[in-house]
């Protein structure tokens, strides 16, 4: 018997007797919640005075002064509805510590600010776990298994639930994002279910929470215009304009701009539109974030980097004559590369749209319902974190939970999402740089990645083998990588001058792995058309 045939063996036993109902559930979420308690005193990141000082200022200032306030480097740079969450929280977080709404009270971190903060992240997740618990009741029914591990529901709620990025990200770094995809989980779940209205409803809600997500709201518009406003098609599949629904897309128009008014109107009223735009789109902070996101923008650095190099060395460039390497610096900055073109906002947006449109006009050509749409989400939010601008590593969870539903009923799409997430989460690390959370964050991606492999492994189990090769030892490169930034490069003569280059060979080994995972969602797109043609050719004949 093979270790994971062994592990999957202890838990479909262990978990035998709660099988029949949903009685499992809430002992998932139970221990999670447990286990984000007992992370209350680890590490917290800058985000942690972000969140406090938004606290004092929806607290302590009028809504005028909202986003004029600067008294500490992190002004308020979320949409107005999140700036309200926060406004709320701030009428709880005064029976904690009161000291914490004060604006003059700056890197303000009590026990009992601390508690009320991460209290708040677990709470909040609520919205999560009901979420999830929508999600699970969308999978399809299971393959027939007897054990647990091949009931797709119940991977799902584990690879949600216990997902290695929300913990390390919400639980020690610090930030809401549990519900924040709550949000978005039931929104999908919505249409699902075919409650296309509710699903637009917290569409916007999120957009009014997070901007960010406007990644994935081409998806969204395509989608309801589609498959929503027009209530059927030809019977060769081709669109039928006579059965567009005036009255749905009005019925969309009064509640996404009912949700936009709701949030934006009062600023609007008071003349103050452009300053809380130029909050939410800061295009001076640089092509990428201090540590680079694992995209295509971090080999083309380093692709300019070798060029540079490379033509200075055969005297083909004058090194005198060339632009600072500082995007190497580890800041937030604008920066011009050396050799290669130097990249603007604009053609980022022409780059995230031109990778965006395949997939938007295969759901518009070739609409095949919500798990169709599910997977429009994944490639949208890819390719935005892909060629975005000043894009945050910690949006690629914005890819790796939709990508979750998918992995439990496709065997390709547990293949991209096993490589994707591995990659994907690998590359949170450098986000926890303490020594005291080193082992935590090796132990939980450790327990993830063997649950995901193994599950997954489980539920394909009479398909054929899941990863190949080549990709398993492509992932099982990121251990000597890992090996090599925390334990050699630190005692290496280089650490002083070049503190960097750990950051810069995790961001570009795993931006290979992204890359290579967006590819095969594209490749998996056209095979699913083309198996979508062939039905409808079989059927006209």
């Amino acid at each position: 018997m093979t270790f994971d045939q062994a592990f999957f063996s202890l838990v479909s036993v262990m978990a035998a007797p709660m099988l029949e109902d949903w009685s499992w559930f809430p002992v998932l979420a139970f221990g999670v919640s447990i286990l984000k308690c007992l992370l209350i005193n680890t590490y917290h990141s800058t985000d942690f005075e972000v969140h406090r000082n938004w606290l004092a200022i929806t607290h302590s200032l009028p809504v005028s002064k909202w986003y004029f306030e600067d008294t500490s480097e992190w002004t308020l740079d979320y949409p107005p509805l999140f700036a309200w969450f926060e406004y709320g929280l701030s009428h709880i977080a005064k029976y904690f510590d009161k000291e914490m709404l004060v604006l003059q009270h700056l890197n303000h971190a009590s026990p009992a600010t601390v508690l009320f903060q991460r209290l708040s992240v677990i709470f909040t997740d609520i919205v999560l776990i009901y979420a999830v618990r929508e999600c699970c009741k969308c999978v399809q029914r299971d393959r027939g298994s007897k054990d647990i591990l091949g009931k797709p529901s119940f991977v799902l709620a584990v690879l949600l639930l216990w997902n290695f990025g929300l913990l390390i990200v919400d639980h020690i770094h610090f930030q809401y994002n549990g519900f924040l995809f709550g949000v978005l989980l039931l929104s999908i779940a919505r249409h699902f279910q075919h409650r296309h209205l509710e699903g637009a409803l917290l569409f916007a809600l999120l957009l009014n929470l997070k901007h960010i997500y406007l990644y994935i709201a081409p998806a969204y518009g395509i989608f309801l215009l589609r498959s929503y406003c027009f209530t059927q098609d030809n019977a060769d599949g081709s669109l039928n304009w006579r059965s567009f629904s005036l009255s749905r897309l009005v019925a969309l128009g009064i509640i996404v701009c009912s949700i936009f008014a709701l949030s934006f109107g009062p600023f609007i009223l008071l003349g103050q539109l452009p300053q809380v735009l130029s909050r939410l789109f800061p295009f001076k902070r640089g092509l990428c974030h201090a540590y680079w996101a694992p995209n295509f923008w971090a080999l083309y650095n380093v692709a300019d980097k070798l060029l540079s190099v490379l033509g200075v060395r055969l005297n083909l460039l004058d090194a005198n004559r060339l632009h600072k390497a500082s995007m190497t610096g580890g800041l937030v900055q604008e920066f011009q590369h050396s050799v290669l073109p130097s990249v603007s906002p604009f053609v980022t947006l022409v780059c995230t749209l031109m990778s965006l449109l395949p997939a938007l006009f295969s759901i518009w050509c070739r609409p095949s319902g919500a798990r169709g749409f599910l997977r429009c989400i994944v490639i949208c939010a890819l390719g935005s974190f892909m060629f975005g601008w000043h894009v945050h590593e910690k949006a690629i969870l914005m890819a790796i939970l939709p990508l979750s539903l998918m992995a439990v009923e496709n065997k390709e799409d547990a293949r991209i999402f096993l490589i994707l997430a591995t990659t994907g989460h690998y590359s949170l690390f450098p986000l926890l740089f303490t020594a005291a959370e080193l082992p935590i964050k090796i132990l939980l991606m450790l327990l993830f990645t063997l649950y995901s492999f193994t599950s997954l492994k489980m539920l394909f189990r009479h398909e054929g083998r899941l990863i190949s090769i080549p990709e398993a030892s492509y992932l099982a490169g990121l251990v000597p990588l890992e090996v090599f930034c925390e334990l050699v490069y630190p005692w290496t003569r280089w650490q002083q001058p070049f503190p960097f280059i750990p950051l810069l060979l995790t961001s570009v080994y795993c931006a290979l792995g992204v890359t290579y995972s967006f590819i095969n969602l594209y490749l998996s797109l056209l095979r699913t058309e083309g198996a979508v043609k062939g039905k409808a050719k079989g059927k006209s004949q």
